[in-house]
C-alpha cells in the first residue's frame, strides 16, 4: 500500500481547484453509507484521512455542498466534484476523496464503514469492517495498525 513520496498533488475533475498533501495518511477507508453512495454516484466513497496540517488547497475556492450541516463537504464550484470533508468536531484531519489525487492507484481501504447499508454485491479488501462507524475508542489502535500495515507493504 505504498503511497509514494510526498508531497502529493491532486484536484477536481476540471482542474479549477487543486490540492497538495504533505503528510502521510492516517487511514484509508471505504464508506458504504447511502449518503456517500448518492454523493459519489457509486457503491461507496473511497477516502484517505490526512492530518490537517498536511493538507492545503493550492488553487481555487472549494464551496460547501452536500448536506449543509455541521460536517462540511467541499466541492469544486465549477465541476461540482466532491473533493474533501471536514467532519464536525474532528478538526485534526481532512477526509480527502482518494480519487482527487493525481495518482490514487495506491489507495486501498484499510477500514470500511456503514456496511449495514452497503449494496449486497460490493466487496472491498478492507482489513476491518464496521456496520456503522468504529467506536471512538478504537481509532487510536486503528491508526497504529494502519501505520504498521502501510510500512509492511
Amino acid at each position: 500500500m505504498s503511497a509514494g513520496e510526498l508531497p502529493w498533488q491532486g484536484g477536481c475533475r476540471c482542474g479549477q481547484v487543486r490540492i497538495k498533501v504533505s503528510a502521510q495518511p492516517l487511514l484509508t477507508m471505504a464508506c458504504h453509507c447511502t449518503g456517500c453512495q448518492r454523493m459519489t454516484g457509486s457503491a461507496f466513497s473511497l477516502s484517505v484521512a490526512i492530518p490537517s496540517e498536511g493538507f492545503e488547497v493550492t488553487r481555487g475556492e472549494p464551496v460547501i455542498g452536500g448536506l449543509h450541516g455541521a460536517t462540511r463537504h467541499y466541492f469544486c464550484p465549477h465541476c461540482m466534484s466532491w473533493m474533501f470533508t471536514r467532519p464536525e468536531g474532528m478538526d485534526w484531519f481532512v477526509n480527502l476523496r482518494a480519487t482527487m489525487l493525481d495518482d490514487p492507484s495506491w489507495c486501498r481501504p484499510f477500514i470500511e464503514t456503514w456496511t449495514s447499508e452497503k449494496l449486497p454485491w460490493v466487496s472491498t479488501s478492507a482489513v476491518h469492517s464496521y456496520a456503522a462507524l468504529p467506536p471512538l475508542e478504537s481509532y487510536e489502535q486503528l491508526l497504529a495498525d494502519y501505520a504498521r500495515h502501510s510500512e509492511e507493504d
